[in-house]
């Protein structure tokens, strides 16, 4: 390049578009130093604070996401937000004069690249789900290239434009060189005992907390398993309570936190991992090659975290286990798959063909390819 790059990114929402947004400007700022990254969100959501963190300045725009059922009165309020936002993000443009714009899913980035497209800059947008949501599918004849993580995504973006690439993960997963033995002795558990790990995102997730709430007293009595639980700060009051007016004693098993900050460690200390069917989850999965139960959130748009675990466990890369039949079924499920090394094993190596450990780089190199 005969000049530094200049790119936006824009999305966010959650974690699951946030961590690949930081991801591929990390991987444009080490193939070009000299690039400049501004990051574009929706004003009062997690981005705003996590980008920064990371490195990197933001700019909100005042964008909210479509009320259900869409008929509904309130989304005119919506729409009115959202060409708000687009005249905002018009402006934004205008100032920083990027080369390129990337979105990466949530309610800034329809808003973005929608005004970036108008001023006829190329777009790209990195798609996380098997399923693609309403703000991609949206941009089909818009964007010039579709980074996606699963096949067979020809269905929502014109063919010639698809470029398979995974998601990427974040780095520090990656660099994770603790032990199994010595993960597990930082959450305070035996060392060489068969571990689950329990995650249901930053916000938590109801049927996996009311799962083991059910199930304490065998999971007090199955002491050769521990369990490491993140309850998400949604629920962790009302779980500490419950725990605190539980019967009998509270299982030593029981490794319990709002939140876990070092995911890297959670992982190392895990045979098997309960979770939710986010992108951005699956993603670290296979490229970590960990033996997984699947529970997909039914309140997700289009029901696309059950569409990404079946993409797993048609391929017998993972178990799926419906949200309405976890609260009876998951503790036993995990603790069968947790004495069957074969299954795990099995597991473990159907999970990691599916890895795409170079997402990142993929991802920033068609960014680059953009710009003429």
């Amino acid at each position: 390049m005969s000049k530094p790059i200049r790119v936006i990114i824009s999305g966010g929402g959650t974690g699951g578009h946030i961590f690949p947004a930081v991801s591929i400007a990390d991987e444009l700022r080490r193939k070009h130093p000299d690039a400049s990254i501004l990051f574009v969100g929706a004003e009062g959501r997690m981005e705003m604070q996590r980008v920064p963190k990371a490195g990197y300045d933001i700019v909100g725009l005042p964008v909210s996401g479509l009320v259900r059922p869409l008929w509904s009165p309130k989304n005119v309020g919506v729409m009115m937000d959202f060409l708000k936002s687009r005249r905002k993000a018009k402006k934004i443009i205008r100032e920083f004069r990027p080369d390129v714009v990337v979105g990466v899913g949530g309610y800034a980035s329809s808003a973005t690249l929608n005004a970036a497209h108008a001023l006829g800059l190329p777009c790209l947008v990195q798609e996380q789900n098997s399923y693609a949501g309403v703000t991609n599918k949206s941009l089909a004849h818009k964007a010039r290239r579709f980074c996606v993580a699963y096949p067979g995504m020809e269905r929502f973006f014109p063919k010639e434009k698809i470029v398979l690439t995974g998601n990427p993960v974040r780095q520090n997963l990656l660099d994770c060189a603790v032990s199994p033995q010595e993960a597990r002795r930082r959450y305070g558990l035996k060392p060489d005992a068969k571990t689950v790990l329990v995650v249901g995102g930053s916000l938590g997730a109801r049927t996996l907390n009311q799962s083991i709430l059910r199930h304490l007293d065998d999971i007090r009595q199955h002491t050769e398993i521990q369990i490491i639980w993140q309850t998400g700060k949604y629920y962790s009051a009302g779980i500490a309570e419950a725990l605190n007016t539980y019967s009998g004693s509270r299982p030593e098993n029981l490794y319990v936190s709002e939140f876990l900050d070092d995911m890297a460690t959670a992982y190392a200390a895990a045979d098997l991992v309960v979770s939710r069917a986010g992108a951005g989850s699956i993603s670290e999965l296979c490229l970590l090659g960990k033996p997984s139960i699947l529970v997909p959130s039914p309140n997700v748009a289009e029901d696309h975290q059950t569409k990404n675990a079946q993409a797993l466990s048609s391929r017998g890369a993972a178990i799926l286990l419906p949200d309405a039949e976890a609260p009876d079924k998951l503790i036993r499920l995990a603790y069968d798959t947790l004495l069957d090394d074969a299954l795990l094993r099995s597991l473990a190596a159907e999970v990691r063909k599916l890895a795409c450990p170079n997402a990142a780089s993929d991802i920033a190199d068609e960014v680059v390819g953009l710009i003429k």
